[in-house]
Order: C-alpha cells, then structure tokens, then sequence
C-alpha cells in the first residue's frame, strides 16, 4: 500500500497567534519586515532582500511590467509572468530597469483618427485619464497631441468625433527633453500650472508623462528594493522546457532572478532546469523552484542549487489541483514541515534556503501565521490582482466593479509548459479556473493597510523582525467554535456603508 503519513493536513485558519510581551521596542513603526530573497552562507548577507516579505505571484492576470514596478518601489518583488512570448516577457523585463521614479511610461495612446468612443474605453480599461496621441497609436512614437477629460463633454460631443478635433495639438503643447531631471520635470510643472508634462527625444517621440498629482510619490520610497546601479529589482518566470532559449534573453533584459513555474516542482526537470541556470550562469542570475509540500521535496531543490524554494499545492484561490487531482496538502502543515528541513539543512551545511509561501492566504493575519510558521516570504496572487497595476481589465458585475483572475493551469491561460511532465497534447483537463475578484483601486494604498496589520499583530507578539517572529512567536490550534466567537456574533451588524 502507499506510504501514509499519519498526521492531519491543517490549513492558517486552523491556527491563532499568542500575544507575548509588548514591549517598548515591539511598536509597530519599530518592527523591521526585511526578509532574505535567496540563499547565503551562515554570517554572510544574502545577494538580494525585501523590505517587504511580499511577491507578486507568476500569473498572466498578475504580474507584468506595472506591478513589478509599483511593487519594487514598496519593497517587494514581481515575477513577470512566463507564459508569453520570449521576447515580450524580456521587454516587459527592460521597462521594468529602464523605469525612472516619477516618469510614468504611456501605455494608454491612441492616434488622431480614433474617436471619442475610443477614448473612453481605454479610460475605462486603464484608467488612465491622460491620453497620449501618437503617430501610430504606440507609446514612443511621434507625439501629436494629447487628449484629457477638459478636452471633451460626453453630454454635447459625439462619440463618432474624431481625436484629431478635440485633442491639445502638440504646438500647444509644453514638453520637457528626454534626460531631463524629475527636479527640472517638476519646476516646470509648477511654473507653468500644469497638470501633466509630456516628455519627448529630439524626434518628437513620447517617452514618458510627468504628473502634477504624483509630485509626493516622486520623493524617495524609503521602502524601494533596487540593484548596485539604482534601478529597480525584477523576477521572471520561466518553465523547464524553453529555458535554454528564454534565460538568456531575460539575463540580458536584465532580470535580477527567474523562477521555475511549475504545479509540481519535485521532479528531474527542475533539478535539469536548476543545473543548466547554475552551470551557464553562476551568480549572473538567481533562480527559485518549487512547488513542494514536504521535506524531500525541498531537500531535493536545495540540493540541485535552488536559490529559494517555494512552498505548497493546490491552496491558491483559483487553484482546483486537489480536486482534480487529490494532490496536495494543508499549507500550514506543508509549511511548518518544510521550515523544519530549511533549518536542518542549514544547521548541516550553513547554507540558509529561503522559502516561500505561495497560497492558502484568506485574510491577512495568515500572511503573519505564515511567517510565524517559518515561511521567508510570501507569493500571492488574488491579493495583488485586486488593484490598478495588475494588467486585467476592470468591470461592472451585478452592480460592483470586479477585475478580471485566472489562474495559469486554466484553459484562459493556456500555460501547459508548467506542466512538466506533458504539454498541451497530454493534458485534457484545467488545474484552475477563471474568476472575479473585487476591485480595490491603488496598490500602496492596500498594501500601506496590510503592512499595518502585520506590524501591529507582530508587535502583539512581543517581537520586532520576522526573525524574532520565527524563533519567539507562539501558535495555537483552534477549534470551529474558537473560529466562530473570534468573529462579529450574536449581535445584528450594521450596513458598513450606513455607520458614520
């Protein structure tokens, strides 16, 4: 019969933290969320950290070029999604290292002949309320104008109305030069009243807006994680099939680490993957793997050079691997056990292998049990898909406004090289599902809340750094009833929308 493990597969509900001892040092502006990305030796700092213990999770509907910028400006990192195009995901990787903090690339142009229907569809989809006009529709083209919201009335234009009657032409236009400094950007601005300067090379293309309304983000981001040459930190994605063709290109993009996107990560292909990168590159680049639930699976990345491995099946909120498959495991139980070989492997050759939790995250007290338990750092995707800088669309469902979440073993996706062991011609059913999930408008502004949990519940603990929580904090198993008083009862909760 097949070997059983005689214990019971516990998910972050399941469990609670014990406050410790609150003290002066433990408030919450004190506590440090620095945590280690990738591998390093005992009395050595690693290659590369986080200031924030987040990354964004390797999706289509996740991360690309806009979340790992707005994500790295806050201290965490993106994995730009792998499946798409070599080249694409390498040019996404550029616009991510090429970014300049308060220089926002146009994605959102059109050209003169669009209408004004045009207009506000990409308004709708983007968000973006400034519209660059452009020769050919695309951003670092020929600049011919700009179209904003004092440009036009949607109770007197038509909506047939050509862009080119009702944009700002260029010659009335104020730009500032290509290599301009974000000081002399911002002089001008406020100099001359505007609300948005466009900036353009000797050949009138449009390369970047400066915006009135994002002079206090332009300051430092104290939070910001960024390489030896001041440029922002980026991932990637890749799959253990086109990796030979794909790593190059990333590496020359220059992408700061990859890592191996797989439903099941303890497999020869990871360990093949993991040598090729290792082997070729050296230190030119970092590379993760994963997904595992237990100490063999783990000790077998750590051992092939995985620079971090992550942790868990089947918990994502779009993932249906267990009940496709019946594999995986409760990812508290997959954490805890694989923390245990992450610190036994450590003690054994003074080699630390970060871990990273990725799924089972429902409310963000998990993120902190995650971390009590012994995780790194987290992966989340229906998290981050919430927000403006995640590369879906934003719509009206039943009355709510919802952005669009897929997972990548759906049919949407279409991302059978993840699959290693079969490719599209071998698997005929989905390992996750395509869904909604609420709108909730700017990432920092989410992120500025959670962050805020995490440090207050810490400092509930009595414990200043996650390397503190790890060692000193304290968890607790809960019943169902447990579950049932720690939330609003025996009361009648009021409209949220009608307390004031």
């Amino acid at each position: 019969m097949a070997h059983y493990l005689n214990d019971i597969s516990r998910t972050f509900s399941e469990y609670l933290l014990i406050p410790g001892l609150t003290t002066k040092e433990c408030i919450p502006n004190q506590i440090s969320l620095k945590a280690p990305l990738v591998r390093f030796k005992a009395n050595e700092e690693p290659a590369i950290s986080l200031n924030i213990p987040f990354v964004s999770a390797i999706m289509q509907s996740v991360s690309d070029h806009k979340m790992a910028i707005a994500l790295a400006r806050n201290g965490g990192l993106s994995f730009i999604f792998g499946s798409q195009s070599i080249e694409s995901q390498a040019e996404m990787v550029r616009k991510v290292k090429k970014y300049k903090a308060g220089f926002v690339i146009s994605d959102a142009n059109l050209t003169p002949e669009n209408t004004l229907a045009d207009v506000l569809a990409l308004k709708e989809k983007s968000g973006h309320a400034t519209i660059g006009i452009t020769e050919n529709g695309a951003s670092d083209s020929k600049l011919l104008g700009i179209v904003t919201g004092r440009d036009y009335r949607i109770t007197r234009d038509s909506l047939d109305k050509k862009v080119k009657e009702f944009m700002t032409p260029f010659d009335k236009l104020i730009t500032g030069e290509f290599g301009i400094s974000l000081a002399e950007a911002n002089d001008i601005i406020w100099d001359h009243k505007l609300n948005c300067l466009p900036i353009i090379d000797n050949n009138q293309c449009l390369k970047y807006f400066v915006f009135r309304k994002d002079y206090d983000s332009h300051q430092d981001n104290p939070n910001e994680i960024s390489d030896a040459d001041k440029k922002l930190l980026v991932g990637a994605g890749i799959n253990t099939r086109d990796y030979r063709e794909r790593v190059p290109q990333l590496i020359e993009a220059g992408v700061d680490v990859v890592c191996i996107d797989s439903s099941d990560g303890f497999s020869v292909w990871q360990k093949e993957t993991l040598e090729y990168v290792k082997n070729t590159y050296g230190d030119k680049v970092k590379i993760g793997a994963g997904n595992v639930v237990d100490r063999d699976g783990f000790l077998y990345l750590a051992e092939a050079g995985a620079d971090f491995v992550k942790v868990g099946v089947g918990g994502g909120s779009i993932c249906i691997t267990r009940e496709q498959k019946g594999i995986g495991r409760g990812q508290a139980t997959a954490i805890i056990e694989v923390a245990a070989a992450r610190d036994e492997y450590f003690k054994k050759t003074g080699v630390y292998v970060p871990i990273c939790s990725d799924g089972g995250i429902v409310q963000d007290y998990h993120m902190v049990l995650a971390l009590a338990m012994g995780a790194d750092f987290i992966m989340m995707g229906r998290y981050f898909a919430r927000f403006d800088e995640s590369p879906t669309r934003k719509l009206m469902v039943n009355g709510n406004y919802m952005k669009e979440y897929w997972g990548e073993g759906s049919n949407r996706a279409r991302n059978w090289q993840r699959y290693d062991a079969g490719g599209a011609e071998g698997l005929k059913f989905e390992e996750g599902v395509d869904s909604f999930v609420p709108y909730a408008g700017k990432l920092k502004d989410n992120l500025d809340i959670t962050l805020g949990k995490i440090r207050s519940t810490m400092s509930s603990c009595g414990v200043t750094s996650i390397i503190d929580l790890q060692k000193n904090g304290k968890i607790t198993l809960v019943s169902s009833t447990s579950i049932i008083e720690g939330g609003a009862h025996d009361v009648i909760v009021k409209d949220s929308r009608n307390n004031g």
